[in-house]
Parts: C-alpha cells; structure tokens; sequence
C-alpha cells in the first residue's frame, strides 16, 4: 500500500517527497501542488545506509560539539550524550549553524528514504524490510534509553512510511503509536514537527484510523496557521488530508467546506486558472455527484476542463480526462446524450494523446464507464464494441487465462444478458469460470462474481435446479471469506430467495433467508434505507401467505412509513 503524497514542509527548505501513484480519473493527471522547491535525490548515488544509527550518533555529536563552543562549554568527550542533550542543538544562538545541520539530517533522511523506495521499485521487498528493521531497532534503542526528541520522531517518521510503501500497516500502526507518544511531548516550535504531523495524518487515513488522523491533521493545520496565517497555501495540503478523513467519515458537508476553503486559498494565492485548483475542485465535484448536486459538480468539472485547456491546449490527455469526469456530472443531472458525447470526445482525445499504454488501468476503466453510458442509454452494440475491446487488450498483454480478463467477460455477459441473449451470456460466464477454476481455485472468493451471475442466467433459462446449486455454492465460500452476516452473503442469499420460490420450497425456509437478508441490509444500509423497503416488501408477502398476521402488522407499518419517506423525497 504506497503512502500518500507528502509535500516539503513550509519551515524547512526540503525534506522528502514521496509521488502518490494510482489515482483514478482526473485525480491521476492532476499534478501534485507543491510550495518550495523539492530536490529530488540523484539517482546516481548508490550507497545504502546500514543503519541511521551510526550517522545520527557522529551528527548528534558534531552538532553538541557546536552549540557548546557556542555557548562557551568545552565540548568534553566523544562518548554517548546525557539523555535528552539531543533536544539542545535547536536553540542554539547560532541558527545558522542549527539550520545547516538540520539540512544535512534532512538530506541523510531524504536519501535513506530514496533508497527503500528504489529497492522497491527494483523488487528488492525483502532488502528494503531488512534495511527498515536495522534502523527501527537502532531509534527503537535510543528511545528506550530515554532519547525522545525531533530527531527520533522524523526517523520514526520516515521509517513508518517505508513500511506503509512495502505494505506492513501492522507495523506502522505500531511505530505510529511510537510515534504519537513521541511527538506529544514536543511542542509546536520544533523544526519538521508539522511535516512529521502531516505525514502521520496521511498513515493513519490509509489505516483508516480517523479520529487520530484528524487529530494530527488538525494539529498540523494550527501550527501553520499560526506561523503563516489562515489564507496560506501551506495550509492545502493539511486541509485536502483533513477532506479526505471528513469524506471517509461520511460527515460530507464538512468536507466540502474543507475543499471549499482550499479552493479560496489557491484561487487568492495562485490565481483562478492555477493547475493548483484541479485536486480540491476535482475532490468536491465528486462529493457534490453524490450529495445528487448534479448541476454543482458541472460547474466543479468544467472549471477543470478550462484550467487544463489553457494551460495544456485542446488535445493533451488531461483535458480528454476532464471531460469525462464532466460527463459523469452530466449523467447525474439525467443529460445523458451529453454525457455520452463527453465521454465519446474525451475517450479519444486520451487515446489520440497517447498519455497512456492502452493497457492502462485508467484508460480501461474509462471505456467501461463509456460502455455503461452507452448501454443507459439504449445503445447497446457500441457500448459491447467498447467492451469487447477491453477484453481483447487484456487477452493480448496479459493471455487469455489471465484472472483479468474475467471481469471483462462477466461485463459482456451482462451485456448479452440485457439484450436477453443468454445463450452468449452462459457461454462468456462459463468461461469466466474455468479461467478462475484454475487459476485462483474453485474456494476462492473471486470465482463467485461469475458463479452467481451465471446463477441468474440459468434462471432465465429456467434451469432452476443447477442455479441453485450454484447459489448455493457460492453462498456457502461468500459466508467462509466473508463472514455470515456480511453483504456479499446477502446478495448471495437474495438470489437464492428468487430461484427457490419459483422451485417451489418451503416458505418457512424462504422467510428465513429473507430475515437474514433483511438483518445484513438494515446493519449495512440502515434501517430505513431504499434497500431495506424492497426486503421488507417480500418478508411482508410470506408472512401474509403463512398467516402471520402479528408478526405481520408491525412490518407493515414500518413498510408504510418507509413509502411515504421516498415518495416525497425530492430527487436530484
């Protein structure tokens, strides 16, 4: 899991800058919003650091040795530092002094961190966990001999987010923890304390601790306001970090008015066609499709598409990009020949810019949105067109038994399954099937997407007894991975409640699965949810068909209530 971006704190001239890789739509072309300068490291250079604790023991030395002469005190021996000396080297009354030494621990740390990430990239996983685990171990003894100070916190820092790179978050929730109790102890005048607090935001958002994400983030913000004032474009790359926790929270208006005020600070600092503006107008625009604000998502979208205009011209990639994401608003506001034209214009200018292979997550994904659209809006040939060519991209840089390809198969099977063509359909799926038979096994969970739609399939073709033994099947590998009460059970479950009632099976089993449906969906959507209405409905039928009229009645009711709540909901 690749930590998110981290930009170089606005106290210092540099510290480490980490590119966010795989975003999706508009997010993914969106250059990151930097403030100062950030020096990449040199490629070139090829020494590894065994372990940070021989560096930082010759540079806490070297430093002690200066602020004593600065102050006057003979700089005594070279042996190990009294605890809590370290802290002293940043009030000194030579800040020069201070601030080149810092630089160069900046530097040290820049270059361990280029390091872990380029064995990474070289597949080098398990060097690149042996070089993390030399230097926690080596601030690890530091910290149990009682050094606690900014240095130990930016090496914690730094090796936290190696190991997010190299996927161990168990780990990083530890030297987080580590870390947290580290940096409650320092205070807000501290050099790197407000990156150290940012890049701990972004950690604990990709963990999904967002409580404490948001207490760092909201700590972080605080100090740059305060050296810097609340109009800062310092203050961006806290408050998009603090959008995001409010966004994954489900406290929507929050972080609209978070991206909101980001959008104010870059339109004063780097004028209203600053590049600057596309990742919090693109963020709020999603946001706004959501919230069903169709006609407010345009205009976050097409303020998108005129920035990349300007500044790229009419057929650079990102501009192609732009206008799909503007398509997206035009379909939530119900214009969906526009939309399609959108898309069908952006899909081509990507293509034409050649931005990206044509094997490109993006670009795949891009004509899988297209060929929904196409099918929303009756034009079913052009959007298998689209469809079919994914697939054969796939089949041609990955093979034809790649488990990849089997969701372009099931894609085409629903296709073909729309147009009631369910021969093709059972075809496609059972060849989904077989791939996934031998390639991932026939437990894993990944083969019930294909089991469960060619389930529904054999229905059509009123082939009901091996549709439920595939339901079944499926049901039973859904509630082993999953749990029994989980969501992808109660699809599962659903399914079978179709199958089994034209089969004929006892109602009493039928209610049963229905109950359990109905517990999942009001756990997951709540209890009065759209999803929620329609199970209530069939509970209603077979308690009425059983003569369970108690039981019943109060469903009923509820079932009522839930009615009139949707059918005066105004719809956007």
């Amino acid at each position: 899991m690749a930590a998110s971006q981290l930009l170089p704190s606005p106290p210092c001239q540099r510290f480490f800058h980490l590119k966010r890789s795989g975003d999706v739509g508009v997010g993914g072309a969106v250059p990151r919003v930097r403030y100062r300068p950030c020096v990449e490291p040199n490629a070139s250079r090829l020494g590894l650091l065994t372990s940070l604790r021989g560096f930082l023991g010759a540079y806490a030395k070297d430093v002690l040795a200066k602020t004593r002469c600065s102050s006057g005190e003979k700089s005594g021996s070279s042996s190990v530092s009294p605890v809590g000396e370290l802290g002293r080297f940043w009030e000194v009354e030579k800040p020069d002094v201070c601030m080149d030494e810092l630089n160069d621990f900046e530097k040290q740390l820049d270059d361990f961190f280029f390091n872990v990430k380029s064995m990474i990239k070289a597949g080098r996983r398990d060097d690149a966990i042996e070089l993390l685990q030399a230097n926690y171990e080596a601030v690890k003894e530091q910290i149990q001999d009682g050094t606690r100070c900014i240095e130990q916190a930016a090496m914690l820092d730094v090796i936290a987010l190696g190991y997010m790179a190299v996927g161990n978050s168990e780990i990083v929730e530890h030297i987080l923890e580590m870390l947290s109790d580290i940096m409650g102890c320092i205070t807000n005048g501290k050099p790197l304390v407000d990156s150290i607090l940012i890049h701990m935001g972004s950690m604990y958002t990709n963990l999904g601790k967002l409580e404490e994400a948001k207490h760092v983030y909201g700590r972080g913000l605080e100090i740059l306001e305060h050296s810097f004032g609340s109009e800062s474009p310092f203050l961006v790359t806290p408050l998009l970090g603090m959008a995001k926790v409010f966004k994954i929270s489900g406290r929507i208006t929050e972080a609209i008015d978070v991206y909101c005020r980001t959008i104010a600070i870059l339109e004063t600092s780097r004028g209203p066609m600053s590049e600057d503006l596309v990742l919090p107008l693109f963020g709020v625009g999603n946001l706004f499709i959501n919230e069903g604000r169709a006609a407010d998502a345009k205009a976050s979208f097409s303020r998108i598409l005129s920035i990349y205009r300007q500044i790229h011209g009419e057929d650079d990639g990102k501009v192609g990009m732009a206008m799909c994401c503007l398509a997206h608003a035009n379909c939530a506001e119900g214009n969906i020949g526009e939309a399609v034209r959108l898309y069908k214009n952006g899909l081509q200018i990507v293509k034409d810019s050649n931005c990206m292979d044509l094997q490109h997550d993006v670009l795949e994904k891009m004509k899988i949105d297209l060929a929904e659209l196409l099918h929303v809006a009756g034009r079913e040939n052009e959007g298998r067109e689209l469809l079919e060519e994914c697939l054969l991209v796939t089949e041609r840089y990955k093979g034809c038994e790649d488990p990849s390809s089997v969701a372009h198969l099931v894609n085409l099977a629903t296709s073909y399954s729309r147009s009631k063509n369910f021969v093709e359909a059972e075809r496609l799926l059972r060849t989904s099937l077989q791939i996934l038979s031998r390639t991932v096994g026939l437990k894993d969970q990944a083969i019930t997407v294909p089991m469960l739609h060619l389930a529904v399939v054999l229905y059509h073709l009123k082939r009901d007894e091996e549709a439920e033994r595939l339901v079944l099947e499926a049901l039973h590998i859904r509630e082993d991975a999953f749990g029994k009460q989980s969501l992808p059970v109660g699809e599962a479950l659903d399914c079978l409640v179709s199958i089994q009632a034209r089969l004929g099976k006892d109602d009493s089993e039928i209610l049963a699965h229905l109950r359990r449906v109905l517990a999942i969906q009001e756990e997951e959507f709540g209890f009065e949810s759209e999803e929620v209405t329609a199970t209530l409905k069939k509970v209603i039928f077979y308690l009425d068909k059983m003569g369970k009229r108690d039981e019943k009645m109060p469903l009923q009711r509820r079932l009522s209530m839930l009615r009139t709540k949707y059918k005066y909901m105004v719809p956007f």
